[in-house]
């Protein structure tokens, strides 16, 4: 039987891999549990959220330098007052129906189904959007304007049904809303440190009692290896879809959800 280390060993490699390409962690985290037997259970569903702070702070680590110096002048610069205003535009639809459905939505979407049928047609998505001759007129992800930064925001909250990619959906409403490759990756960067960080803060909250000695070991593993293998690629997905674009990411979006639904027709 494998053990728990070596559970939160893979699982972390899956977030951090999968945490900021636009393929789903959430549905590449449930179909791991699922098919090979990854972790199922209240303490394994809270742990995916857990270590989700892991790729978060790999963000921060990245974008340190940057971060700090819109913190610093965010009170008497009006770009980054600006700035950090639209992240927060942003971040509000998903706060607000992560609230209201957010229980709801745990109960009745994530299955396995779901995140097969949502991979599959997001990744169509994917892949037409990637191949539309648009001429983008957006170029930094720190200038967009207020109403495309709450947008991106309303965009976001699709990715609330497993398997959509809350960095995939951010992307995409960013690119049809006139940003380029680059600038659509980098704003769903920072858009899911808030995100990430309340999904965190509410989980481990609501969770806090049942979390031993043991357990937060387990969440350490996991966290460490998540964020080590964030940073490795962020910094390697910003290069390679500025001159790529999203079609790799497309194709295994629609490979997974097909080879799900395969397994899954099959009785596994």
């Amino acid at each position: 039987m494998m053990s728990d280390s070596l559970r939160a060993v893979i699982l972390g490699i899956i977030e951090g891999v999968t945490e900021f390409l636009p393929v789903s962690s959430t549905g590449h985290l449930l179909l791991a549990e699922r098919f090979f037997d990854l972790g199922e259970g209240s303490f394994w569903n809270s742990f995916t959220v857990l270590i989700q702070l892991g790729a978060i702070l790999a963000i921060l680590a990245i974008y340190f330098v940057k971060l700090w110096r819109i913190a610093l002048g965010m009170f008497s610069n009006p770009d980054d007052r600006r700035f950090v205003i639209g992240v927060l535009v942003a971040f509000l639809p998903a706060a607000v129906i992560g609230a209201a459905a957010g229980s709801y939505i745990k109960s009745y979407l994530f299955n396995p189904w779901v995140v097969c049928f949502s991979l599959i047609v997001g990744g169509a998505i994917l892949l037409w959007v990637d191949q539309l001759d648009h001429d983008p007129h957006e170029h930094d992800a720190t200038t967009f304007p207020l109403p495309m930064y709450l947008a991106i925001g309303f965009a976001q909250c699709l990715a609330m049904i497993p398997g959509v990619s809350r960095s995939g959906a951010s992307i995409v409403a960013a690119m049809l809303l006139g940003a380029d490759k680059r600038a659509a990756a980098e704003f769903s960067f920072f858009l899911a440190i808030p995100t990430m960080i309340g999904a965190f803060a509410y989980d481990f909250y609501k969770n806090r009692g049942e979390m031993t000695a043991d357990h937060l070991g387990i969440v350490a593993i996991g966290f460490v290896v998540s964020f080590v293998t964030a940073i490795i690629v962020v910094k390697t997905f910003l290069s390679y879809v500025t001159r790529h674009g999203f079609t790799l990411f497309a194709w295994w979006r629609v490979v997974v959800g097909t080879l799900g639904l395969i397994a899954l027709a099959m009785g596994r």
